[in-house]
């Protein structure tokens, strides 16, 4: 039976698949924000770095082209 670190882990996936069905870029960025967001929770959960520094790494460079495309 799936735990409620799984769900929060098919949640993440989900938000990144999702993510990639999106058309308009600032869209895009900000739903996979979110399914990093929700890895980065996970990794926590796991404690695993590699999964923590990767997501944490993407939300960055999203931020920083979302922020970029508000100029």
């Amino acid at each position: 039976m799936p735990t409620a670190v799984d769900f929060i882990g098919y949640a993440a996936s989900f938000f990144v698949l999702l993510s990639f069905l999106m058309k308009k870029m600032t869209l895009l960025r900000t739903v996979n924000i979110i399914g990093c967001g929700f890895f980065i929770w996970y990794g926590i959960l796991l404690d695993s770095w590699p999964i923590i520094i990767t997501n944490m790494a993407i939300v960055f460079v999203n931020f920083f082209y979302l922020l970029r495309a508000k100029n």
